[in-house]
Formats: structure tokens, sequence, C-alpha cells
């Protein structure tokens, strides 16, 4: 018998109208939101120290990710209940505050996966929490995996410019990959035993996948559906690579870890010894994800200066070098007819002019425009160069977490 998609497809959409019809739910709904929002208000300002202008469409950011976010909720939603992972002894309510604690040695820590790996093993090793270590692994994995699919959809969306040291100690230009996203999700619950399956709907007998906990007459475990809200992040680095190229190779890495992990959680639930190795694959899995994603940032910048013009690292949506159709990694060739090959050659062409005519290259589709724009100074157009290399200002990348800061200054402290 297949998954009975068409029965269970209406519980879903029932249950997520919940978020918004139940107050409750909405309020917490609410709550993340205004998270969201304001992360993304946080990110404009970063753009706008860059710019020196208010950026435009914050609220486009936020909305835009309450879309991707509801689609990655339904996703969760099927693969939650096409799975068959309940959140009974699941250990959700361990989850977040651990992950909490560990962001405060390193950001990186907020997250799922290493959470998830420690109170695994605790509960394996100590008896403590009571908890089903599958269930728990299944959760983390289905959670990455939806990320993994809002990081290939979305990720490359707003990112913001930043001026980086390379390992040769030169500045370089790249982009910063931060998104958000507000999850609403259906997760099943135990409601009790009877006769028949989820909400009555019959099931096929492989479901559910994991039963660890359920008990031998899997057969007259009924199940209900109970909205969920969640928020899932998204942190990288493209230099090397584009923003998409990266957010697509990050994704597919991410994706492929995901489902080694729910593998695991499953063969965990068939034969209790694998749930030590699955236990300690989701932290260290995890580990190697990061390490890829930085080797792969190691080769030559993509957003570097060109022999002949100025290559165009951003620009910001709205402003006149957007609307003249010049975007990310363009190269501007001539300011009304005069040759440029630097920032400091280009500033000094726009100075002179009230009215400019800009030829450029577009990486895009690879031909030379020549453009009008109503030039009202050199701030009103929108647009950042890549670095030249000798930049006093530029951001030191860094995970540390207040509790390490704290470790750190007191050490340097002592011995000074």
């Amino acid at each position: 018998m297949t998954f009975p998609l068409g029965a269970v497809t209406p519980e879903i959409l029932q249950t997520l109208a919940a978020v918004f019809s139940e107050p409750q739910i909405n309020r917490l709904f609410l709550l993340v939101l205004a998270i969201v929002a304001l992360q993304y208000y946080r990110i404009a300002k970063v753009r706008e120290k860059f710019f020196g202008l208010p950026p435009r469409g914050v609220w486009r950011d936020v909305l835009q990710a309450t879309f991707f976010g509801l689609l990655g909720g339904l996703l969760a939603s099927y693969l939650i209940v096409g799975v068959g992972l309940t959140l009974s002894g699941s250990g959700l309510i361990y989850l977040w505050p651990l992950a909490l604690l560990l962001m405060l040695i390193d950001a990186r820590f907020l997250c799922f996966a290493y959470a998830g790996g420690l109170l695994a093993l605790s509960a394996l090793l100590f008896g403590w929490p009571d908890i089903r270590v599958p269930q728990m692994l299944g959760l983390v994995a289905i959670l990455h995996l939806v990320e993994a699919f809002l990081i290939l959809i979305s990720g490359h969306l707003g990112a913001t410019p930043i001026f980086i040291k390379n390992q040769a100690g030169q500045v370089v230009g790249g982009f910063a990959l931060q998104k958000l996203w507000p999850i609403p999700l259906t997760a099943l619950v135990v409601v009790g035993h009877g006769s028949g399956a989820a909400g009555g709907i019959s099931m096929p007998d492989w479901w559910p996948l994991i039963r660890q906990g359920l008990g031998q007459h899997v057969d007259t475990v009924m199940f209900g559906l109970m909205p969920v809200v969640a928020g899932l992040g998204y942190g990288d680095l493209a230099v090397a690579r584009t923003p998409r190229q990266k957010s697509r190779i990050s994704a597919g890495i991410l994706g492929i870890y995901s489902l080694l992990l729910l593998g695991l959680a499953v063969l965990a639930d068939r034969q209790p010894g694998l749930a030590v190795v699955a236990a300690l694959f989701s932290p260290l899995g995890h580990e190697l994800v990061i390490c890829l994603g930085k080797r792969l940032e190691a080769g030559k910048a993509v957003y570097r200066p060109v022999a002949q013009g100025v290559k165009v690292l951003d620009v910001l949506p709205g402003y006149p070098a957007w609307q003249a159709g010049i975007r990310s990694g363009d190269i501007i060739m001539e300011v009304n007819g005069m040759a440029v090959s630097s920032r400091q050659g280009l500033e000094f062409a726009l100075g002179i002019y009230p009215h400019i005519q800009l030829t450029y290259y577009s990486v895009g589709d690879r031909r030379v425009y020549r453009e009008g724009i109503d030039y009202q100074g050199k701030q009103l157009l929108g647009l950042l160069p890549v670095p030249e290399g000798g930049e006093e200002s530029y951001m030191e990348l860094s995970t540390r977490g207040p509790f390490r800061r704290w470790l750190n200054n007191r050490f340097i402290r002592r011995d000074a």
C-alpha cells in the first residue's frame, strides 16, 4: 500500500491553518516573526554602513522569508507525517535550552545537530534525559533537510556585501549569507489506542518508519496532528563563489548530511546498537559540513579588481545604478567616455558630470551596455565597487560566543 498523500493533505493544511486561527499559537508565530524582522533590520543596517544609504525593501525581505518559511513548514509537515515521527519522547523540550546554552560557547552551536547529539549520548550513556533517541535524531534530520531546501531556493537572496582579509592578508570582497525563516509546521502526537491509524486514515504497513516507544501493537495506536511554530536560520560566506553558487553547494552538502542522519535514525530504531553511531554522527557530521563549506571558500576570490574597469561588488535595488541594469559582478568601463580603472578614478569621473552615461560589461548577458543616469551625487548611485586590497576597514568574522570571549579576555589580561 502506498502512502495516502491525498487523504493526509487536508489534515495537514487544516492543522497548519490553526497557526493563524488559534490565538495562542498565532501569538507564538508573531513572536517568531518579530525576531525574523529584527534580524533583517540588522542586516539592513550593515548594508547601510557600506553604502551610506538607507536600503529599501526590509519588509519585502521579511515577507519573502515568511513565504519561504510557509513552504518549508509544509515540507516539514509532509516529512514528519510521512516518516511517522512523533513529538512524544522526541526531547524537543530539551533541545532549545541546550542549543541556547551551547551558543554561549560558539554561535555555530545554536543548532539542533549539536544539542540533539549531546542529549542522545547522555540518554544512552547515563539514562538521562528520558528520550527516544531515534525520534530525536529523526526530528533533527528532518529540520536540517528542510533547511537545505530553503537554502537551495532562497539562501542567496539578500546577500550582504562584506570586506574581509584572506589568508594572504589582502582585503577582498564577498557576501555574508544570512537567512532566518519562521516555520509553522504540523507534528504527530500519540492520542491513544483504538482501531485505525492517524486521524482514522488507513496507513501502509511499513508506517511509521520509527516505532520506538509506540509498543508492539503499532496498528492500534491513534495519532493526532498539532500545530508547532519553529524558526530555522542559515549563515554562510561567499567569497570564492557567487552567493547563488555557494548556496546551491551548501544546500547539497547539508541535504546529504540530513538524509544520512535520517537513515541512521531509522536504523537505530531497528538496531539499538547503532544509536551511538547516529548520536555521534549528528554533531560530527555537521562539523564536517562546516569544514567543507570553509574549504570551498579557500580558493581565489571572485570579487577582486580587474585589469580594465571597476568591478561591482553589490548594487542597492531601487537606486540609479540598479535601474540602469548594473548588477553584482558587472564591470564599469567608462563614465561619459572616460575610461576608469580604479575606485578613486570612478569617484573622480562621477564627480564631474551631473548627467552621466555609464558603459559597463554585464557578466550575466556577456554584453556591453551604455546607460544614461541622472546623477545627483555619488552617494545616490547605490553602487559598491570591489575592494582594491589596501582598505583599512574590513570585517573580522568570528563565531565565538560570550563565554569564549570572556575566557579569552581574561587570559589576555593575565598574560599582560
